[in-house]
């Protein structure tokens, strides 16, 4: 059977619950290439920018490597523009989101806060307070996010900088992705009683 039967979910039984959850394994382990797929969807995106929005992920992640940054930092690096073609006016959001389930939760709130941490460099040519980040200055992330951007993020738009090509960085994102996702449901499988009573 290759799908469920039911056609709500409270007349639903474990063995429609197995077929799903079969699907859902085999589309989990396809996260990583999914989202190195939407990433290459940036490429090409200048809007205005002296490399267009794909190159400087590359940049901001070869940096951050080249920095002896973690693994999972760099890959953070990598992909945190990626809701820019989705939604660019929360793209940070878009991107913590898919981070999320499987990054440190210090990691996450960086990548949620770097548009706002980036300003520091231009929100007052918008008029905008450009220290409006130090309001988070307590915050234990506050010191990671603004390395973060001062020292990769903002830099990261140098058609001439040596970019490392995403194969790169491919492998390592392999690996964040093949983790388990934080608060991930079991498998239906490997529950203990799939099947009893609702109480």
């Amino acid at each position: 059977m290759n799908r469920a039967t039911f056609t709500r979910f409270d007349h639903s039984r474990a063995e429609d619950w197995l077929v799903i959850d079969a699907h859902y394994q085999t589309y989990q382990n396809g996260v990583a290439e999914r989202v190195l797929s939407h990433l290459l969807n940036i490429r090409g995106d200048h809007h205005g920018y002296p490399v267009d929005r794909y190159t400087h992920s590359l940049q901001t992640a070869t940096r951050a490597l080249r920095a002896d940054a973690d693994e999972e930092t760099v890959v953070c690096a990598l992909l945190h523009d990626i809701g820019d073609d989705l939604a660019p006016a929360n793209h940070a959001e878009i991107a913590a989101a898919i981070l999320e389930p499987y990054i440190d939760p210090l990691n996450a709130w960086m990548i949620r806060h770097h548009e706002l941490f980036q300003g520091y460099h231009y929100r007052h040519f918008y008029g905008l307070d450009p220290h409006a980040r130090d309001r988070y200055r307590d915050h234990p992330a506050y010191a990671r996010t603004v390395r973060f951007c001062d020292e990769w993020d903002q830099r990261s738009f140098d058609p001439h900088y040596d970019t490392l090509p995403l194969e790169h960085f491919r492998p390592m994102v392999a690996r964040l992705f093949a983790r388990q996702p934080l608060d991930a449901m079991p498998s239906v499988a490997s529950a203990s009683s799939p099947d009893k009573e609702r109480s």
